[in-house]
């Protein structure tokens, strides 16, 4: 007997018809032997509509506020597929993140999650009961409600799995793991049985949108086996894991790339110690998380500093930006709301040289510029104007012949 741990998406719970062929798929699971806690998201919509009614109410709806409302969403899905399971005879509990005292920081709408209390899981568990976990919430020290942001149900469930030592956590969804590439954009890219935690944090920090980064991170510091599973057909799924013994690594893995990127540029800032920080700390203040950076020095003794951030924070990060050029005396700022992030990773790229020049290759020979570069150990992003990204993923997709009809052939080569 296991214990697992499985989280839906929205939209696998996105009507009463799939609530109930989800309850199905718990039982099955439990016919097995198996212990299991539920986690789930609003219904696909639910989320996007409350959020429009408050914003009908308010161009900036109070973040606490905004919270109380948003939370509701899930609260409506656990009491649903609940009601769906002791319909089929199944034991249940359902739970709001408060109740099963899932602790978070305070910042609404992006909170951490801090501990979880699993008293009551446990005890319902050794009850017999199948356990229903609102995702996406929890509440602050004070009892304040407080939500994870988009995807946070992926965290809610990773960090239920590793509160809970559970022998896996499985993640349902739309799509049947991870692929080398969106098969949306890629028609041949292939489905991974498995890959490293480290090209899982990648890949999310890069804009895949299978599993929340947050998710990805909780998983690895507590090592918790994620599988990435489709809701609606049968099939092994990807596992990720930090277990990278039996496990072939091709250069590059897969590509990700992210559609919601904007770009700001301070010029003319005055070249002198700490100026960086003088810059991005005040975003990182109020809570903007800054991706992409590039500094240039100038011939006048003053550097250009250009870096990203995610769209949903673009006015923000501008408005602020242009506060600290006047304070440093910058001599001008720029920005642009529609480009993109493309990133190819692989863990592979550790022992091979030549990968960030093949890649500028095909992009050059495809007529599209880079605007800003970035890599790490394991993957090398480039922001590029967002009209050129699917014939960018394309291309590079084909160069590393990470498709089905040449993977087989090998683990993708590199000119050097």
């Amino acid at each position: 007997m296991a214990l697992i741990v499985q989280k839906f998406g929205g939209t696998s719970v996105g009507n009463v018809a799939r609530i109930r062929a989800v309850a199905e798929k718990v039982m099955q699971t439990r016919a097995l032997g198996h212990q299991l806690v539920v986690v789930v998201s609003a219904m696909a919509g639910e989320t996007d509509r409350l959020a429009q009614l408050a914003q009908e109410l308010s161009g900036a709806p109070n973040p606490r506020e905004f919270d109380v409302l948003l939370s509701t969403g899930e609260q409506v899905t656990i009491a649903l597929l609940s009601i769906a399971l002791l319909q089929l005879g199944c034991p249940t509990r359902s739970y709001t993140g408060a109740q099963v005292h899932i602790r978070t920081d305070s910042v609404h709408n992006k909170a951490r999650i801090l501990g979880i209390d699993g008293t009551k899981i446990r005890a319902d568990l050794m009850a017999g009961k199948v356990v229903v976990v609102a995702g996406f919430q929890g509440t602050d020290e004070i009892g304040n409600i407080t939500t994870l942001g988009r995807g946070g149900s992926d965290t809610t469930a990773v960090a239920l799995a590793a509160a809970l030592k559970a022998d896996e956590c499985q993640i349902f969804t739309d799509v049947d793991g991870v692929y080398t590439a969106d098969p949306k954009i890629v028609p041949d890219a292939k489905r991974m049985p498995t890959v490293t935690v480290e090209e899982m944090l990648e890949m999310a920090s890069s804009g895949a949108k299978v599993m929340q980064i947050r998710a990805v991170e909780f998983a690895g510091r507590h090592d918790v086996p994620v599988r990435i599973l489709s809701t609606f057909q049968e099939g092994p799924g990807t596992l990720i894991t930090r277990n990278e013994e039996d496990m072939q690594h091709p250069i590059v893995s897969g590509i990700a790339f992210n559609r919601e990127e904007a770009k700001l540029v301070i010029h003319g800032v005055p070249d002198k110690p700490g100026i960086a920080a003088s810059i991005l700390g005040p975003l990182g203040d109020a809570h903007i998380e800054v991706d992409t950076i590039v500094q240039t020095l100038a011939g006048d003794n003053t550097t250009d500093v250009a870096f990203t951030v995610h769209q949903r924070d673009f006015k923000q990060a501008l408005s602020l930006l242009e506060q600290i050029a006047k304070q440093l005396g910058a001599k001008l700022v720029k920005s642009e709301a529609n480009v993109a992030k493309l990133s190819l990773i692989g863990v592979g790229m550790r022992s091979h040289a030549g990968v960030a020049g093949q890649m500028f290759r095909v992009l050059g020979q495809e007529g599209i510029n880079i605007q800003l570069i970035s890599t790490s150990e394991i993957k090398v992003s480039v922001v590029i104007d967002e009209k050129y990204l699917e014939l960018g993923v394309q291309a590079l997709h084909d160069a590393f012949q990470l498709g089905t009809a040449t993977k087989e052939k090998t683990a993708n080569s590199c000119e050097l």
